[in-house]
């Protein structure tokens, strides 16, 4: 069972989706993400894109993220990640958008400070989502895990790290989207999290 590395939830355990339909992020590279995350997660509203257990924002909101909305197309992968949020008692924070990423990034306002990403490999998704990205920002920057042998779109990585096959890259908006008006984070295409 995966485990919170630090913050308010530090060393509480999560479950893990059952089967295969979920890649789940390992610790190392998890506390990776979150080193360099950590300055920017105080009050921060985050997308928690292809959550799979929602081990990722989870982490943010223990680490002091204000909220963070989580997208996830399977409905059993959602049950689990509902389950999560339920055992650290992290409702009111949060929200659950069941669907297909890139319909709900069309529905959702572009309100986030940050969008964390760690779609399937060898599908094209990661590929997609900068493209998609470039031309419609839905967070001031992308934080996206991937493997090194996606050749993704040719847009300014502002930072970028190697752990084996995998590559951690972050890119800034180009416009970044308006994040300080709250109400803009609520829309009829959210599921309540209950």
């Amino acid at each position: 069972m995966p485990r919170i590395i630090a913050g308010e939830w530090r060393g509480r355990r999560i479950h893990a989706p059952a089967g295969r339909e979920v890649r789940p992020t390992t610790d190392r590279i998890r506390e990776a993400w979150m080193s360099s995350l950590h300055p920017a997660l105080p009050g921060a509203r985050v997308l928690d894109l292809f959550a799979g257990s929602g081990a990722l924002g989870l982490e943010c909101l223990s680490r002091g993220a204000a909220e963070v909305v989580f997208v996830e197309q399977s409905r059993p992968v959602v049950d689990t990640l509902r389950r999560n949020i339920g055992v650290l008692g992290a409702e009111p924070r949060c929200r659950v958008v069941t669907g297909d990423v890139f319909r709900e990034l069309t529905r959702l306002p572009p309100a986030f400070d940050m969008a964390l990403a760690d779609p399937p490999y060898g599908e094209g998704l990661a590929v997609r989502l900068v493209e998609h990205f470039a031309q419609a920002p839905f967070a001031a920057e992308l934080w996206l895990e991937h493997s090194r042998a996606e050749v993704l779109p040719a847009l300014p990585i502002q930072r970028q790290r190697r752990y084996g096959d995998t590559l951690l890259s972050t890119f800034a908006a180009i416009h970044p989207p308006d994040v300080d008006d709250p109400a803009s984070m609520r829309t009829p295409a959210e599921e309540p999290h209950s």
